[in-house]
């Protein structure tokens, strides 16, 4: 399995890094791309990625609740942050108006320049998009060629949105957020309509823990997932959308390396 989104540059990983990496290894986690969601977490992102080269890697944007902050300086940081080789992605970048923590003129801002900056950089979009379907599909939908290398990181919105995205070629990347009995129920009900071939699975630690109840006493810190936990994820995915186990394993890692271009992992 290949975690595509786990935010292990912020504070909450600091003191066990080495065992959250042991133990995602131990439940079959290859790889895991840390997610850059600001400059600093970007930069620490990318130092991880080189202590831990063949099982980590980077991205590096600006989430938009950080959106308030970008400007000229902050994209020439990021157009150098994104020549670096375990760089393999831009973003986490897109819109958020469900809290507002940036205003909706400013995210927006934030990622058309996010946008601009995939046309002359060869790599693929990392993208959240939250209560904002309708802003965010009019912002992307006039780069068709990034779509095809884009993905929907925490997909958590209804029929239409997935399959307005699934149209213009975009990925779909599915969190723990399936496993929760309540919140989780429309999108059980809807992910038969993902193809194979357009799905990744992720666990945005430390958020978004999958079947709590469950997993809550074995986490090694409370309310602080991990990426271990990514087979719960795999395991209601499959069942949700009538898949075997095995083959939805297969097909999200195959996936996720080509999308990403990922190098081998150390095994």
């Amino acid at each position: 399995m290949i975690d595509i989104g786990a935010n292990l540059a912020g504070t909450s990983f600091d003191a066990d890094l080495p065992e959250v990496l042991a133990r995602a290894k131990k439940h079959g986690v290859e790889q895991i791309i840390v997610t850059g969601s600001d400059l600093e977490s970007s930069q620490q992102a990318i130092g991880l990625s080189q202590a831990h080269a063949g099982i980590l890697v980077a991205t590096a944007g600006i989430h938009p609740h950080r959106a308030s902050s970008f400007n000229s300086d902050t994209r020439a940081a990021l157009q150098s942050m994104l020549t670096q080789e375990c760089v393999v992605a831009i973003g986490e970048t897109g819109l958020d108006f469900n809290r507002n923590y940036s205003s909706e003129s400013e995210q927006i801002a934030s990622f058309n320049a996010h946008l601009e900056l995939a046309t002359s950089i060869d790599k693929p979009l990392f993208l959240h998009e939250r209560d904002a379907f309708e802003t965010f599909f009019s912002c992307i939908k006039p780069y068709p060629s990034l779509c095809k290398r884009a993905v929907v990181h925490c997909f958590t919105g209804n029929r239409e949105a997935l399959h307005a995205y699934l149209e213009l070629g975009m990925y779909i990347g599915i969190t723990g957020w399936i496993c929760d009995k309540k919140r989780g129920r429309g999108l059980r009900n809807i992910v038969r309509d993902i193809p194979l071939e357009r799905v990744m699975i992720e666990t945005d630690a430390p958020y978004l823990t999958p079947n709590k109840q469950q997993v809550a006493p074995l986490l090694a810190k409370k309310h602080r997932n991990e990426p271990w936990t990514l087979q719960y994820t795999l395991a209601q995915l499959a069942e949700a959308m009538g898949c075997d186990i095995e083959l939805l394993r297969e097909k999200t890692s195959a996936n996720t390396r080509e999308f990403f271009n990922l190098p081998q992992a150390l095994v």
